[in-house]
């Protein structure tokens, strides 16, 4: 069971809840024997003193946080290390490590992924900091292992940076708010919300991390109970939980779109680092006597049984016992949402075909990552799994060991052997079936995978192609049941298995014989070594004093995530290229777009270069007539580009790349509903994008151009509402907003970017 209280809630000694709504400032203080103000018991949480510990603003109101610790992986690091060395940067000022999990196999566009390991290894040398080589751990699993710390803050460049288990706030963003903390500068915030989820209860046999993780998800995404705030697990049932079990739970909040998460600790996660021979970074976390949270999530474990999310949301979920109950039906309802988010391309797409004998058959098993590839959960499977085999038809297994030191100790105890014997294949600790670069179901293929998100495309398929796939999330226990059953969809629940549990040794000689560690010790001679995939960001225009937007594509989808605005998958390869790059945005839902913003971009490339623009597109000229019968402007310092509008854009993974594209294509704002998250609303600010609101009718359709007067005053000058002309539809007024923006976030877009935002610091 699973209730969220309508309003917030106090929570007494860790353990007692009081519902705001029921209780007063006069019944609360004959609760507690003490007068306690909402916005004292809110300084109470475990999330307020871990950020105000980290804080340099003296403001609680507006963070100014420094983080510890920094991570990124390899289809990150090298744009965020270019734009730093753009920006100014000399050395890494905290430790920052860089993985490399996603782009492991080397396997498309010859050199480039290797040269960007290379890049990585050289910039880890010359600037000082932490190089994991390929195939040793995936990002997450190697922070938990050697990183986190009790009270401490991480930031990283991937969305599922989740460390509240161990006792650490870590927050998942794109690259330039890395490359902010590389030029010591600060992640500014307002202070967030924090929501309690109080735990209580004992999981049901064969209900695993997963399970808990995609029944809260189901719970709060759609209404957006958590988004942008911090949840912070508490209460009695937490230690009822593994540690194992807790990270896999946490790892999944980034799917409700909340900022960051928090965990209270205890014994088990002092045990967690002692293991890891790193007794010195457990802290004690609790909230203090009484702590207010802007809202509450009960979850009561023993009510949740085994959960599978249907494509193509991790929020899209139901009970394992009631999809095999009402299969036709359930299939029927999941075939009418995917319809939404695959548009118009023609795809015809059906899973009732998956219907044998009155059971669904599956066709692809996957155990990975940061959320799946866990010592508990690969061992749990493999006791399911003891003694039975897959089979020898479509259905298939594979296993990916979160790390090496995971890989060696399953191997030590036998469980790798228990696995290989029942037909399961075993890989090295990489991300790619999470992206679509690995383990790629056939067309039409059905694939159950304790991963992290499921959205379409994710699996790898191509649907401009006309290759479609799905995946359903579920936890490791059910995907083995369903393996043991040969392709059936099976709950754990309904498994007879003993769980042995085996204890967990950690050996650190693979990582101290094979990661590079200069935290500290910058090598200011070292040589950056660069591979031909490795490509300079193109220059970047200062905001001017108006603004001229084509709109190139409109997406009326609820939501729009980042694999939509530029994929996932084979993509990856072209990271550290944002030329090659920018030519899949919107590949998958727009695939036109790419052309139209081009088209619009030479207006502004002939502008810049102070040729005539009106010889650059045939279009522009009637435009700048058009607009000039109600305003007096100069098309030679007047911007021109395009823009998108979304209903809800940016859900899903923390890229840049979903906005820097767009800005390499010309790309000048989006206007959106609203932002599903706030790192893809910072990553368009971090590219100079105006982040533009509009909630009502659109008064413009998809090839309309738009006229914005006087957009550098209104930036500069904190102007909130701004005027904005439909060209086309003789000048029809309309209003936009921006919303809140930071007085340095307003510089950035005045600059132009941040490269330019801190390039002229430099200079001045």
């Amino acid at each position: 069971m699973i209730k969220l209280y309508e309003k917030g809630a106090y929570v007494l000694n860790g353990n007692e809840i009081i519902d705001e709504k029921e209780t007063s400032a006069e019944l609360l203080k004959a609760k507690i024997g003490e007068a306690c103000s909402k916005e004292e018991a809110a300084q109470n949480t475990l999330a307020y003193d871990i950020l105000k510990a980290h804080n340099t603003s003296g403001n609680m109101e507006k963070l100014k946080i420094k983080f510890d610790k920094l991570t990124s992986h390899d289809i990150t690091f090298v744009g965020i290390i270019q734009t730093a060395r753009a920006s100014g940067l000399e050395k890494f000022p905290v430790p920052y490590v860089l993985t490399n999990c996603h782009n492991s196999l080397c396997a498309v566009g010859g050199t480039i992924n290797e040269d960007d390991h290379m890049f990585g290894l050289s910039c880890a040398k010359k600037y000082g900091g932490v190089y994991v080589p390929p195939h040793q751990a995936v990002i997450h699993q190697y922070a938990r292992e050697m990183l986190a710390g009790g009270g401490k803050m991480i930031l990283g460049s991937d969305s599922h940076t989740r460390y509240g288990a161990l006792g650490t706030m870590a927050m998942g963003e794109g690259g330039p708010e890395i490359v902010k903390q590389l030029l010591s500068r600060t992640y500014d915030i307002n202070m967030p919300e924090v929501v309690g989820v109080y735990l209580t209860g004992k999981p049901r046999k064969g209900v695993g991390p997963q399970d808990v993780a995609l029944a809260i998800i189901g719970a709060v995404f759609e209404g957006g109970y958590v988004n942008n705030k911090v949840m912070e697990f508490i209460g009695d049932g937490v230690k009822n939980l593994s540690v194992d079990y807790r990270i896999g739970i946490d790892v999944m909040t980034t799917e409700t779109t909340c900022l960051s998460s928090i965990w209270i600790t205890d014994d088990a996660v002092k045990e967690f680092y002692e293991i890891h021979n790193r007794p010195e970074e457990y802290k004690e976390l609790k909230p203090k006597k009484v702590a207010y949270y802007n809202g509450m999530i009960y979850v009561d474990l023993s009510e949740i049984k085994p959960m599978i999310a249907m494509p193509f949301h991790p929020s899209n979920v139901y009970t394992i016992d009631d999809l095999n109950a009402n299969l036709s039906d359930i299939l029927e309802e999941v075939e009418k949402k995917a319809l939404i988010s695959l548009g118009n391309n023609n795809i015809k797409y059906t899973l009732r075909d998956k219907i044998r004998n009155g059971k669904l058959y599956i066709d692809q098993g996957i155990i990975a990552g940061c959320a799946g590839g866990g010592f508990e959960n690969i061992c749990d499977a493999a006791d399911i799994l003891n003694g039975k085999y897959i089979g020898a038809d479509e259905f298939s297994l594979s296993v990916y060991p979160a790390s090496q030191p995971i890989f060696m100790e399953l191997v030590k105890n036998g469980v790798i052997a228990k696995l290989m014997e029942t037909g399961a294949t075993i890989r090295t600790a990489f991300c790619g079936p999470c992206f679509g670069a690995g383990d790629v179901p056939s067309n039409n293929g059905l694939s159950i995978r304790h991963s992290t998100r499921n959205f379409p495309n994710r699996e790898g398929s191509k649907v401009t192609n006309g290759q479609i796939a799905s995946v359903a999330l579920m936890d490791a226990k059910s995907i083995a049941a369903t393996a043991a059953n040969k392709g059936y969809l099976t709950s754990a629940e309904n498994i007879d298995v003993e769980f042995t549990k085996p204890k967990y040794f950690f050996d650190s000689k693979i990582y101290e014989n094979r990661v590079y560690d200069g935290t500290g010790r910058p090598d200011p001679d070292a040589e950056v070594k660069f591979g031909p995939g490795i490509v300079d960001w193109p220059a970047m225009a200062n905001l001017t004093d108006d603004m001229v937007l084509k709109v190139v594509s409109v997406i009326h989808d609820p939501v729009t995530t980042t694999d939509e605005l530029i994929p996932s998958g084979e993509t990856s390869s072209y990271r550290s290229n944002p030329l090659g790059l920018a030519e899949f945005t919107l590949s998958r839902k727009d695939p036109a777009y790419v052309g139209r913003a081009k088209e619009i971009q030479k207006a502004e490339k002939a502008r810049i270069k102070g040729e005539d623009i009106f010889n650059s597109n045939i279009e522009i000229k009637g435009i700048f007539d058009k607009i000039n019968t109600k305003f007096q402007i100069d098309e030679k310092s007047t911007e021109i580009g395009s823009v998108i509008y979304a209903v809800k854009p940016g859900d899903g993974s923390a890229r840049e790349q979903a906005a820097s594209c767009q800005k390499v294509l010309g790309g000048l704002a989006n206007i959106a509903k609203e932002y599903a998250t706030k790192r893809y609303r910072s990553n368009l600010i971090n590219w100079g994008m105006l982040p533009f609101l509009f909630t009502e009718e659109l008064p413009f359709e998809n090839g309309d151009f738009i006229f914005i007067k006087d957009i550098k005053k209104a930036v500069t000058d904190k102007i909130s509402e701004i005027k904005a002309y439909v060209v086309n539809k003789d000048m029809k007024e309309f209003t936009l907003k921006l919303g809140e923006l930071t007085d340095d976030e307003r510089v950035i877009i005045e600059k132009g970017c941040l490269i330019n935002y801190y390039r002229d610091i430099n200079n001045e």
